[in-house]
């Protein structure tokens, strides 16, 4: 098996049930999730020996959240404990033209306070293959920075590909304190996913026309700043999902990617919306997997196209679909048919 590393947050998930509003609300249904525990999951789901990193502290909600990764597969050996809290986040599901919100109460969470002294990183990182990261880690704070840009360093002395998702979330910076930190540690990056507001908030790149409220997807701005990117930076692989929003409850999803020599663009899928969060996390990690497994970046990117739009129909942050069912759909079985 590959082995895989992942570090960020794992938050703890409040929910209202089906489709009602926060202030209908008596109570929440509870799962775990956070952008690189959602990848950790997804590899792990995929056969591969997937570790997360995060610290959290020592009481019956941190082992909880421990138990919510174990329960499918990931390994949770470098996970330091220690710290006050676990973060969270509330979630409404909206429908239709009505948007899903969520409400962030992760302040002082553990993670965000963790030190680098916290990990042992050659351990961590010795006999990995891959080092996946988020643009949401080093948003909750220097601390979470300082921890982040170690284990770059780390992965790269040992030889490691490092992927990241840029991931931008504006109610944790600004662009411009986005742009100075993130383009600080691109030149640890081989492959860059990112959506269009990603690649202009964190890094400073335009993708022409393209607006996903109105459905509108202009190829051409993608093209150019992938050829910027990947002069700028020397990334091996830069990708983008690429999501028309029709509503809440509808989506056009597809992907583009960028070798340096060829732009592809994936097949669309027409998605029916359960939980649109982790869709991202799903793509990234259906992506990472199709790398390692393919060793062809259109197959890949078919693979995480596939792979996230059946997240979009699963309830949780986690993907919970299997290489072989992620496959069927891949390879045009999109009928839905029940299985006997």
């Amino acid at each position: 098996m590959t082995k895989v590393v992942t570090l960020g947050e794992i938050m703890l998930r409040l929910s209202t049930n089906g489709y009602t509003r926060f202030v209908q609300s008596d109570n929440f249904d509870v799962v775990y999730g956070g952008g690189e525990a959602n990848v950790a999951v997804s590899l792990a789901n995929y056969g591969h020996e997937s570790y997360f990193v995060t610290k959290l502290p020592k009481h019956e909600i941190g082992q909880c959240a421990i138990n919510a990764l174990r329960q499918y597969g990931v390994h949770t050996n470098f996970i330091a404990r220690g710290g006050e809290r676990v973060g969270i986040y509330f979630l409404e599901t909206g429908a239709s033209m009505r948007p899903s919100k969520v409400i962030y109460d992760r302040a002082h969470s553990s993670i965000s306070e963790a030190k680098a002294e916290d990990f042992d990183f050659d351990a961590i990182f010795e006999g990995a293959t891959w080092f996946h990261w988020t643009g949401i880690t080093p948003a909750l704070g220097k601390d979470a920075q300082e921890v982040l840009e170690k284990a770059l360093i780390c992965a790269k002395k040992h030889g490691v590909t490092v992927s990241v998702d840029l991931n931008y979330r504006k109610k944790l910076w600004t662009p411009a304190e986005a742009q100075e930190c993130m383009t600080r540690l691109m030149k640890y990056v081989d492959v860059c996913i990112g959506n269009e507001e990603d690649a202009e908030k964190c890094l400073g790149f335009k993708p022409g026309e393209t607006d996903v409220t109105k459905g509108n997807l202009e190829l051409g701005g993608y093209e150019t700043i992938f050829r910027q990117m990947k002069e700028k930076f020397g990334f091996k692989y830069v990708v983008t999902s690429l999501r028309e929003s029709y509503s809440a409850s509808d989506n056009g999803w597809s992907a583009l990617a960028y070798d340096g020599n060829e732009f592809y663009r994936s097949r669309k899928y027409e998605v029916r919306i359960v939980d649109r969060v982790g869709g991202g996390d799903s793509f990234s990690g259906g992506f990472i997997h199709g790398l390692l497994k393919y060793n062809d970046f259109k197959k890949a990117l078919e693979f995480a196209v596939a792979a996230s739009a059946l997240k979009h129909t699963i309830p949780g942050d986690f993907n919970l679909m299997s290489e072989s069912e992620v496959e069927t759909l891949m390879n045009g079985d999109a009928s839905g048919r029940v299985q006997r």
